[in-house]
């Protein structure tokens, strides 16, 4: 069994929602927040939004591990559009305004979460990484040094080539 994942705790009017954050995303339990919008969201519900939006985590919550059902922030505010209910303000206003910055600013600060910047190199050149959300970023124009055919050479200008040519003699 992989480790449980420990979520927050939030009440809103005696109703708890437990929450949490992944990869600097929030989730949370999808049976507390039913209740807190009067809908019983089960997988079945939850088939209209996309893929993403909700999966299956480990969670521990008072007390005990159990497999949850889990819906993203945007998964959130799809479903309060989708079964839309003008008492659904007020709750997405809480989330957005107390659920979400509390999160986010609960978390210890890591590396992994900031983008991170390195460089390959190699004899011939080098060239600037971003590392940010486990995706490296390459600078746009650095893109055709890497696509050419020898990637690790550079094109030379014309007169490059003909003072190179004219040491030779």
């Amino acid at each position: 069994m992989p480790e449980p994942l420990v979520p927050t705790l939030f009440i809103r009017h005696r109703t708890h929602l437990h929450a949490l954050l992944v990869e600097n995303q929030p989730w949370f339990c999808a049976h507390e927040l039913g209740r807190l919008m009067g809908e019983f969201l089960d997988e079945r519900m939850l088939r209209k939004l996309d893929a993403d939006q909700w999966q299956m985590m480990f969670i521990e919550t008072y007390g005990t591990a159990e497999e949850r059902l889990v819906v993203s922030e945007s998964g959130v505010y799809a479903l309060l559009i989708y079964h839309y209910c003008p008492e659904y303000r007020q709750l997405r206003e809480w989330l957005t305004r107390q659920v979400v910055p509390a999160l986010r600013d609960a978390r210890p600060l890591r590396s992994i979460e900031r983008p991170t910047l390195s460089v390959l190199s190699w004899p011939q050149m080098s060239l600037s990484m971003l590392h940010w959300q486990d995706e490296p970023w390459i600078r746009l124009r650095d893109m055709p040094c890497l696509l050419a055919g020898d990637q690790f050479n550079r094109r030379e200008s014309w007169w490059r080539k003909v003072s190179r040519l004219m040491r030779g003699f």
